[in-house]
Order: structure tokens, then C-alpha cells, then sequence
């Protein structure tokens, strides 16, 4: 564990001994880290983090901590979420209860298959990213209030409190968001507002440690505090949004404010399977990512991963082949099951996922994985064509009463379109789509329709011991490695024994079609000889494309995990 969680948790310590929660963890043994025996927070930025504290030292709930946390997002990390975004929420609680909100982002009503086509072909795509044919309807606002009047403990408007003082008084930009703002300065500054925010007189973004301050956005955060969801989706914040937003779409029918006044979060069933005992449950569709890693830790359920060890590369070939397995399954039927027959109980049926598992072979890779065949599942579907989500958020809350939230929030690329609104940047998020509707003459389940919401690979997810208790909240940013490290996380507190840092930082490894990645600098690229044996033919190395965060009880209370390889990034110099 780095020296700066450590300090991050002793601080925590005043609230932590308010109360002790009784129940001892029965997660494997591992080297106990310092741990808020109260509640506790877990969140990519600490002034985010601090936000969703606030809330549980003035008595509030987990989901008001998670929702404060969002809306701090909004302010301190622009370029991956926010209230121009849309996400997913997981809500376990000390009964065993789960509830799942989503409020994923929609295509405005107008939309259709050709959405993105020009002259009948796909272009390329950052032009259908930096434009309004990008933006779906924002989620995020109208799941927080669906998930505040039913879990809520704190008035509304204070959820909004700590995002407001950022805003208003100013915030010191810290190197991520330097590196962010220089990666993609052609969309961070496409417009004046974003300009006039995070870029100087001379075209180049401000260094970090400059404060910034976003009095647009801390308005617009105050007239939603005071009157409630219907200040974003109603009203002339509403008719802002719709009209930035048209005037950037090449298409007749483009979004409007109708579009925002038709939305709304929905309650979803959970999607729930055991693993070693444990029972975790996550977000359905339209996410593909609860069952995906649902599905890849069912495959790996019959082999011994805590006999052979963390660091053998037959581990990481066995987990490397559920996902691949994962994957196919993903690619053909996942997709908004309001607009497609989408096999759920089949996926992750436990006579299904062991028939997939059947096909791994620990000393030989499969040549060409295909998808299964599940019950429920509809025929004649294609694989799509789209990617996926880069800037995004995953933060977690848990309360003294043991119950614990997932939070995944997105504007899908860094800076989302580019547009920006109020003060805050508008998603990407329907280049989530498939932007080619068929594939070979047959649809693909994950087109483009009007009012129909995007896949995602988010997989926000609550973990119950063998006992019952609530463990472990556990999610992670990444566009389509999301299932892989939520997977690789689990896997390393439950097979392992490890603590959330320490699962966080195992090395990564993933199939990209028929090429590994291996994270670069780690043991597994030494391995790649080892990994070329069991049949693996192609290979590259990489920095780690994941920003995980997790929540895990602990003998001592709640020890938060953050992302290890972004410490040097996150805090302000």
C-alpha cells in the first residue's frame, strides 16, 4: 500500500471510530491496511472522495456519499464523467437486498439506423465523435434523484454542496487532467467555454496546479439543487443543452428538448452468480459488463487459481481464455434488452457458463472462439463494429450500516464530444453504438435506434461473503477492458487473498481479438514465452488501460482501493 493511501485513510480516522461494525470479514487472510471502521469512500479523485465523506460524517447514506461523489467528478475531472454523462449504480445492502439504477445515456427520438452514415459508409471516428450525432440524453442527473428518493437520507441540495464550493472557489488541476487536456486538445477546447476553462493565451493547456474556477457550472449546479431533475431536463437549461447540441448535428431531426423531457432512470433487475461462495450481483443490460465478468469467473470457478499462484502464467492463460470465450458472447447478444430479445438468464446460467468452461484447455489456447449458444438466444445477429468508452469513473460508498454502492459514471471519450453546456462537457456516448447497423447483410443487435440506449462494458458490482455479508463494491473505468479488470480485481481479493491496493495492482493482461496485451514493465512480459507455448501467437505491451477502485471489509472496518498507477497523476503538485 503507497504511503499516500495510508495518509489518505488515517485521516478518515476521527469519523472511523464513531462506530465499529461487529461482523468480521471472512475474505481470505491478507496483510490487514488501515481501514475506516465506519464507512468509508473510494473515488479516482480525493476531492471527490471527500465530497461523498461529507455526506457520511452529516449522517447521509451510501448513495447520497455516491451521488455527491458524481456530481464533485463533474468539477475535478472533467474529461471522464459527469452530469453530461450517464452511468450505472449498484446498491447491496446488509440483507442481502440489491438494487441496480440505470441511467445510461439515449439516442434522441430522431435517430435511426444511418445516423452516422455518410453516402452509406461508416467515417472515421473522431469525426462522428466531435459532433452533436455523438451526444445522447444525459443520464446521470435523473438516476441520482431516482436513487435519492428511494435511498436518500440527506436533503437533495446538499448533495450538491461540495461540488458547488469547487466549483465557485476554484480547484488546482492536477497532471491527469494536464495529460488529459494535452492528449485531446483539438476536443477539450473546441469551444470558447472550454478554452477560456483549461487552455492559455497561447493555445496550450494550463499546467498543472492552476486553479481553475467554473462559475457556469457552479450556477447550474445550484438551480438543479434548488428546484430538483427537472432544472436539467426542463426548462432553458434543458433548451440550451438541446439547442447546443443540434447545431452540431448534420441531420434533420436532431436532439431536442423533448428528448430531455422524455428521460427517464430506470430500475433494472439485478444479474447475480456465485463464485467460490460469494454472490455477486451487477448491472444488466444495456451493460454488457455485469455479465461478462459474471461469465469469467464462472468459466474459471473449476480451476484451482489460488494453487497456482498469482504469478504463473497458466493463470493469467486460463483467465485470458474465459474472456476471450466472455467476449464473443458479448459481442453478439448484448445490447438494450428494451429493443432486443438479449438471452440474460441464459448467459449466465450455470449449466451455459460450464459448458463454455469445458472448452479452456490450460496448456492450449482456443484457435477461434466463438459464441455459444445460450437459451433464449435469437438468431441470425452480427457482431458489431463499435468502441467503447475511455473517459470514465468508477467510485464506491459504504455507510455505517453495511451498505455498500457501485458507481460507474461516463462521458465515454475524454472530453466527452467536445460540446459543452452550463459548464460541463456533454458525452460522447452513442458512438457506443454500432455506427454500421448490419454486418454481412444481418442486423447487429447494438444499432442505432431512436430512444434506444447505447451498449456499455461498465460492471459496477456488490459482493456477499459466504455468510452474507456485503465484502466488496468493485468497479472500474476503461471502455472495453472494464469486465477484464473488475474480473482481475475479484479474482485477486477472493482466489488471492489479497487487499483491494493490492488486487488493483496486479499486472494486466487481455485478448484483444487474437492479440495479448501484457502490461508493460511487469512479470508478465518476461512471460511472453511461456504464454507463446500454451499457444498464444500474438503479443504487445502496453501501459495498463484501467482505473480501478474498490471497497473491501476488512478485520478492522472498510479499506478503500485506488488505482496504484495513477498516483502520481492525481493529486495537484
Amino acid at each position: 500500500m503507497s504511503l499516500r493511501t495510508m495518509m489518505r485513510l488515517k485521516v478518515l480516522t476521527p469519523f472511523a471510530a464513531l462506530s465499529l461494525l461487529a461482523a468480521c470479514a471472512t475474505l481470505p487472510p491478507s496483510a490487514e491496511p488501515p481501514a475506516a471502521l465506519a464507512g468509508n469512500v473510494s473515488a479516482a479523485d480525493p476531492r471527490a472522495e471527500e465530497a461523498g465523506l461529507a455526506m457520511l460524517r452529516a449522517g447521509g447514506s451510501a448513495t447520497d456519499a455516491a451521488i455527491a461523489t458524481m456530481i464533485a467528478l463533474t468539477v475535478v475531472e472533467p474529461q471522464s464523467s459527469g452530469i453530461g454523462g450517464g452511468g450505472f449504480l449498484v446498491r447491496g445492502a446488509a440483507d442481502g437486498s440489491v438494487t441496480t439504477f440505470d441511467g445510461r445515456e439515449k439516442a434522441p427520438a430522431g435517430a435511426g439506423h444511418d445516423w452516422f452514415l455518410e453516402d452509406g459508409q461508416v467515417p472515421p471516428f473522431e469525426v462522428s465523435v466531435k459532433s452533436g450525432l455523438s451526444v445522447g440524453v444525459p443520464g446521470n442527473i435523473a438516476l441520482a434523484a431516482k436513487a435519492h428518493a428511494k435511498y436518500g437520507r440527506l436533503a437533495w441540495a446538499k448533495l450538491f454542496e461540495p461540488a458547488i464550493a469547487l466549483a465557485r472557489n476554484g480547484f488546482a488541476m492536477n497532471p491527469r487532467l494536464v495529460q488529459s487536456l494535452s492528449q485531446t486538445p483539438d476536443r477539450a477546447g473546441w469551444t470558447a467555454t472550454g478554452r477560456a476553462l483549461f487552455f492559455g493565451a497561447d493555445g496550450q493547456p494550463l499546467p498543472a496546479g492552476t486553479i481553475v474556477r467554473n462559475e457556469e457550472l457552479a450556477q447550474t449546479f445550484e438551480a438543479i439543487a434548488k428546484a430538483g431533475p427537472g432544472a436539467f431536463y426542463r426548462g432553458p437549461r434543458a433548451e440550451a443543452l438541446a439547442a447546443t447540441v443540434a447545431a452540431a448535428t448534420p441531420r434533420p431531426r436532431p436532439m431536442n428538448a423533448a428528448d430531455l423531457a422524455a428521460y427517464e432512470a430506470k430500475e433494472r433487475p439485478a444479474v447475480c452468480s456465485l463464485y467460490r461462495g460469494y454472490r455477486l450481483c451487477g448491472m444488466g443490460p444495456p451493460t454488457s459488463g455485469g455479465i461478462a465478468v459474471l461469465q469469467i469467473l464462472g468459466m474459471l470457478e473449476r480451476f484451482d487459481l489460488k494453487q497456482l499462484g498469482a504469478r504463473n502464467p497458466v493463470t493469467w492463460h486460463l483467465f485470458l481464455e474465459a474472456q476471450r470465450l466472455a467476449y464473443a458472447d458479448r459481442e453478439l447478444y448484448l445490447a438494450d434488452s428494451d429493443f432486443v430479445a438479449v438471452p440474460v438468464a441464459g448467459l449466465v446460467d450455470p449449466d451455459y457458463v460450464a459448458s463454455r468452461s469445458r472448452l479452456i484447455d490450460p496448456a492450449q489456447t482456443i484457435a477461434d472462439p466463438q459464441a455459444g449458444v445460450p437459451f433464449g438466444a435469437p438468431i441470425a445477429l452480427a457482431d458489431g463494429d463499435e468502441p467503447e468508452e475511455h473517459g470514465t469513473s468508477d467510485f464506491a460508498a459504504v455507510d455505517g450500516s453495511g451498505t455498500m454502492v457501485s458507481y460507474t459514471s461516463t462521458i465515454e471519450s475524454a472530453f466527452g464530444s467536445g460540446l459543452m453546456t452550463g459548464g460541463f462537457y456533454l458525452n460522447n456516448e452513442l458512438t457506443d453504438f454500432s455506427r454500421a447497423p448490419t454486418v454481412g447483410g444481418r442486423l447487429v443487435a447494438n444499432r442505432v435506434e431512436g430512444g434506444k440506449r447505447p451498449r456499455s462494458s461498465m460492471a459496477p458490482m456488490v459482493i456477499w461473503d459466504p455468510a452474507g455479508r456485503p465484502v466488496i463494491a468493485v468497479g472500474a473505468a476503461g471502455g472495453s477492458t472494464i469486465p477484464v479488470s473488475t474480473a482481475r480485481a475479484i479474482v485477486g481479493m477472493i482466489d488471492f487473498g489479497m487487499s483491494a491496493e493490492e488486487a488493483l495492482a496486479l499486472p494486466f493482461t487481455m485478448a484483444f481479438g487474437d492479440t495479448v496485451l501484457l502490461e508493460k514493465g511487469t512479470w508478465l512480459e518476461s512471460a511472453m514465452p511461456q504464454f507463446r507455448a500454451l499457444g498464444h501467437a500474438k503479443f504487445r505491451t502496453g501501459e495498463a488501460p484501467i482505473k480501478v477502485n474498490a471497497l473491501r471489509r476488512t478485520r478492522n472496518g472498510w479499506e478503500a482501493g485506488r488505482e496504484p498507477r495513477m498516483e502520481d497523476l492525481i493529486d495537484p503538485p
